[in-house]
């Protein structure tokens, strides 16, 4: 593939907005020299600690604690899904014992392993029925399962087994769940006001794949619909057994569950067993009212944290932390994405996990440079841009003049700072939500997704760099082979996010449809992250040809937002575009002017800046696109985005150079390069680095 390394070069060539000649220096010489605080919707760092410790009793109550109906409420008993749990079933026929015992044996024969909600089920079904019909389906029971069990099986249709018509409601639903859970290797059949018995073929399948006891807990479990509850399979070593299973899995019961693998929790390399748990899909909530019931046990759990990490991914560090608490990386929410190297802090929430096993996490945690802290239970989950910005404190070392500039360096310095601080800086987005590799960018892989070119978009995604380390050369031998079986067994642990592609193109192949399938191993925010890179990229350069177009004038066709205190999302009820008589009377000023966001619901510029949009668009094929990625459920509606941004708070010191009397402030003396402290607030969804870009009038 032709190495591209176009954008880091546009990037250069964007415009600036202030005309002081800058400075030279170096960021990010370590992780400590960027730290990164982030400023929640009340103003606060979320780095100071909340003095609120975690209580038991902030969790949700338990069900019993409210009023039921004297009726006996299947949904409601405790179900324990752990698949290394003995099996708790009615023994109404021995698997192992050929010997035909008599009906009311088989009736009465209770495992001795049977728990007292078990037999509370058992019970339900006696109480439904008479005692000849009761004792019928213990005898269909019975002889389907001799029927499966027989190495003679017949090939005739198996029958059915009908219980007549039951005229209540309420009792037809109890009926169904006490038959399916006291005979997992069942289905019922509603036909109007009758219940009809069949035997369950998925059952069976599954009992080719896994064994009975595992067949019998699943199909339990599946009929619990226990929500916020999961079920695991035995560890097994076997990567295509395990795709056997996921697929029949996701092909029979894919609309109501979804199925991950994960390491087992004693995982070490002398025992790299992986287990597959399963889970029910999160429930789209219709408006309206709730029982009390739904209101209390619908609710998932949700556990607020702050994560500081240093020198780390943070979709690397969302993945570790998805491990070790046995959940998926689309449980985590968090209001931001954060640098990589740098020590960072922000606001996370967690769905289906205790503060109390967040809590036990602690010290695992710490090995990969991550902590929490303030962990504490909430209500709901966070979205993107739910913060007021973020605090900055940066070391710039080896500050120089630049080449040919003999002013006074301090005084350089003084002039830089001041003219952003009075002026503002061009509000681009960084660099870093490009990706620093030279080969592919984030922005290349959302065109790809955006023209639906899914294929592409997954090799785009696996394109080594022209480096010799165990990731690219996974990468390489992948784009040589297209081998994903084999690409996953170079590729290290800890590439969470290419290591789960890699799993989906073994399992579902490198097909226009698998690599659809392959994307869905990422969570959605991942997935329209790479889409909005697309996005953001041609925001800069029309920001650039704007400001290089009309310069700081504000003029006719532009868009102007009347609101002083905006973010990115307000609707097109508040754009306005500038008219001829505006612009004659200098009606407002460039810190008011908007750039679209590409989208869907969102209008151009009716001016150079507009036509030039339209023209970019036609250059990368995406003159009739609709900004919606149907097959991987992504809609781009589209933003508006201020084209100047001012940074708060701002402050700085000088360190390192040599005071009157020949020492060094804040420095030892064999350290004696110049170096500049600064710190600054900025809005959500602006970059340091592109601040200090307008500073230095320098490339970070």
């Amino acid at each position: 593939m032709e190495e591209d390394t176009g954008y880091r070069i546009q990037f250069s060539s964007l415009c600036f907005i202030n005309e002081h000649v800058g400075f030279q220096g170096t960021i990010k010489s370590s992780p400590s020299d960027f730290i990164v605080i982030e400023i929640n919707e009340q103003g606060q760092l979320v780095n100071k600690t909340i003095n609120e410790p975690v209580l038991v009793s902030k969790m949700l109550p338990e069900l019993n604690n409210f009023a039921k109906k004297p009726k006996l409420d299947l949904q409601n008993l405790s179900f324990d899904n752990r698949s290394n749990q003995e099996v708790n079933t009615l023994a109404v026929c021995s698997n192992s014992d050929q010997n035909h015992q008599s009906d009311s044996e088989k009736k009465d024969t209770i495992d001795d392993r049977t728990s007292k909600h078990e037999e509370e089920k058992a019970d339900v079904v006696s109480s439904f029925l008479d005692e000849k019909t009761n004792e019928s389906l213990n005898q269909f029971a019975c002889d389907i399962k001799e029927k499966w069990n027989s190495k003679t099986e017949s090939i005739l249709p198996f029958p059915e087994f009908s219980l007549g018509r039951i005229r209540d409601k309420n009792q037809r639903a109890s009926l169904h769940s006490a038959i399916r859970q006291k005979f997992p290797f069942l289905i019922t059949v509603g036909k109007n006001s009758e219940i009809v018995v069949k035997p369950n073929l998925e059952y069976k399948e599954l009992c080719h794949l896994v064994s009975e006891e595992e067949a019998l807990d699943f199909f339990k479990y599946l009929d619990a619909k226990k929500e916020n509850s999961k079920f695991t399979f035995k560890p097994d070593i076997n990567k295509d057994h395990r795709k056997a299973v996921h697929h029949f899995l996701n092909k029979k019961f894919g609309s109501l569950v979804e199925t991950k693998s994960f390491p087992e929790q004693n995982y070490n390399a002398s025992n790299p067993n992986t287990v597959i748990t399963v889970r029910f899909r999160g429930k789209k909530h219709k408006r309206g009212k709730r029982s009390l019931v739904e209101c209390q046990e619908g609710r998932i759990t949700h556990t607020a944290f702050t994560l500081r990490k240093e020198n780390l991914e943070m979709f690397e560090a969302v993945g570790f932390l998805a491990i070790k608490l046995g959940v998926i990386p689309s449980d985590f929410s968090y209001a931001g994405l954060k640098d990589k190297k740098a020590i960072t802090y922000q606001a996370m929430v967690v769905r289906k996990v205790t503060p109390e096993r967040l809590k036990n996490t602690e010290k695992e945690i710490e090995k990969k440079r991550m902590n929490v802290f303030n962990i504490r239970s909430v209500s709901d989950s966070l979205r993107l841009g739910q913060l007021k910005g973020n605090h900055f404190d940066i070391v710039i070392r080896n500050l120089k003049n630049k080449v040919n500039d003999s002013a006074n360096l301090r005084e350089r310095i003084w002039e830089a700072i001041e003219n952003v601080k009075t002026k503002g800086f061009v509000n681009y987005y960084g660099p870093q939500r490009f990706g620093k590799g030279r080969k592919v960018h984030t922005d290349q892989i959302g065109l790809a997704l955006l023209k639906s070119e899914m294929v592409k978009a997954v090799k785009l995604f696996l394109t080594p760099e022209d480096l010799e380390d165990p990731v690219n050369r996974a990468k390489k031998f992948f784009l040589q082979t297209e081998d994903a079986k084999g690409t996953l067994s170079l590729m290290p642990e800890f590439k969470v996010r290419e290591r789960a592609l890699l799993e989906a193109l073994h399992r579902f192949g490198l097909t226009e449809e698998g690599c659809i399938q392959a994307w869905f191993s990422f969570p959605h925010s991942m997935r329209i992250f790479y889409i909005h890179a697309y996005s953001s990229k041609i925001w800069n350069e029309a920001v650039s040809y704007r400001l290089e177009t009309y310069g700081s004038e504000v003029v006719e066709g532009d868009l102007i937002c009347l609101d002083e205190d905006i973010d990115e999302y307000f609707p097109n009820s508040k754009v306005h575009l500038v008219t001829k008589e505006e612009e004659a009377a200098s009606t407002y000023a460039i810190h008011q002017v908007v750039l679209p966001v590409l989208g869907y619901n969102i209008q151009y510029p009716k001016n150079k800046v507009g036509q030039w949009y339209r023209e970019i668009l036609s250059r990368d094929g995406l003159q009739t696109c609709r900004f919606k990625v149907p097959a991987l459920k992504l809609n781009v509606p589209g933003c508006y985005r201020q084209i100047l941004k001012h940074p708060h708070n701002l402050s700085y010191q000088l360190m390192g150079n040599l005071d009157t009397d020949g020492r060094m402030q804040g420095f030892h003396i064999d350290e004696a390069t110049v170096s500049l402290l600064i710190s600054f607030d900025l809005d959500a969804s602006c970059y340091a680095t592109v601040c200090l870009r307008e500073i230095m009038k320098h490339d970070i």
